[in-house]
């Protein structure tokens, strides 16, 4: 038998390369449960159970709630009771295990509101895929003062806990005060801090203005802060401002309001120089103090008559000066000869 010829051979490469290809294309795939498909839904997984737990809903084996009526029982998002001082209010917290274990939770009050909270049982155990109510009584002091007050309902499990708010509305006169204070500029940023001086429960809003020397260099209108401002509180925040001029003098200027009639202003001023410059002229400035310093000093030396400090030559002392050399006075002259 011959052997091959080049052409037969190359068709026989291409004919087992394409052999080998069906077969890979045709064998099953090994199961991969980190496949990428999987890797992505178990991350979604895990995103929706972090941004339901965001929500408030706590673990993802139980929750804490206010309790409700009707047919939707969870739609409150937080507590809100009403009454005058030395009243006391009643209402209900939501406990539900979905868990297929029995949960145990203690309950207690944080905060302003929240001491003033007392309930039926400070621990209940809750059966798996049960919800518990437990009731809850809310005694306003008698010497309250008329306005809002905020605190919060601590449920926990020993592992984790879950802190449902709530808000009392005390009856009576209600002031609404604020102040801002201790406004200062530093580092391209604008500090100051908030106050509520009143009764009631503040939503600020604030509005900034910086005036330069040659007009205004910064306005941002009135806007809402995200905060609540319990009453009695103070926050510290600060406003960027990272268009500080190099070289001017600034006053910026703070306006806060709130609902019920509350407004406060506060201002500060900064001066802005650059520092290199700044150094340069400086010196620049003492050394000419400082020639101007040294020529009084002589000026009054000469004035006075004060002998010059050692080292230091008078006029007289650099005038050119003549050699003089004492004269020797000449005796008899003597005549060399005979005697007469």
């Amino acid at each position: 038998m011959s052997p091959p010829t080049p052409r037969l051979r190359r068709a026989l490469l291409v004919l087992t390369t394409a052999l080998a290809a069906l077969l890979c294309a045709l064998a099953p795939l090994p199961a991969a449960a980190d496949g990428p498909a999987d890797t992505a839904r178990a991350a979604d997984t895990a995103r929706a159970a972090d941004t339901a737990r965001a929500a408030g809903d706590g673990p993802a084996d139980w929750t804490a709630r206010p309790a409700g009526g009707g047919a939707d029982r969870d739609a409150r998002p937080y507590v809100y009771l009403e009454g005058t001082p030395g009243t006391a209010l009643q209402d209900r917290l939501a406990v539900t295990n979905s868990g297929r274990a029995p949960l145990t939770v203690r309950l207690r009050g944080d905060g302003r509101a929240g001491a003033w909270i007392g309930f039926a049982a400070d621990t209940v155990t809750v059966p798996a895929r049960t919800r518990a109510e437990v009731p809850l009584a809310l005694t306003v002091p008698p010497d309250a003062v008329p306005g809002d007050a905020s605190g919060v309902v601590v449920a926990d499990d020993g592992d984790e806990e879950i802190r449902v708010p709530v808000r009392v509305r005390i009856g009576g006169p209600t002031l609404a005060a604020l102040t801002v204070e201790d406004v200062e500029i530093s580092d391209g940023t604008i500090r100051y801090a908030l106050v509520n001086r009143g009764n009631a429960m503040l939503e600020p809003r604030l509005a900034v203005r910086v005036d330069g020397m040659f007009g205004t260099l910064l306005e941002r209108p009135e806007r809402p802060l995200p905060l609540e401002l319990a009453p009695g509180r103070r926050v510290e925040r600060t406003e960027p401002w990272p268009d500080a001029p190099a070289l001017d003098t600034v006053t910026v200027r703070l306006r806060v309001t709130a609902p019920g009639g509350a407004r406060d202003e506060a201002e500060a001023s900064a001066t802005y120089i650059p520092v290199a410059p700044a150094v340069g002229g400086g010196l620049l400035v003492l050394g000419g103090l400082a020639l101007l310093g040294s020529g009084a000093y002589r000026r009054r030396r000469t004035r006075r008559g004060d002998p010059e400090p050692p080292g230091a030559e008078s006029a007289d002392d650099r005038q050119p000066t003549t050699e003089t050399r004492p004269l020797v006075k000449a005796g008899p002259l003597v005549k060399a000869g005979a005697e007469s």
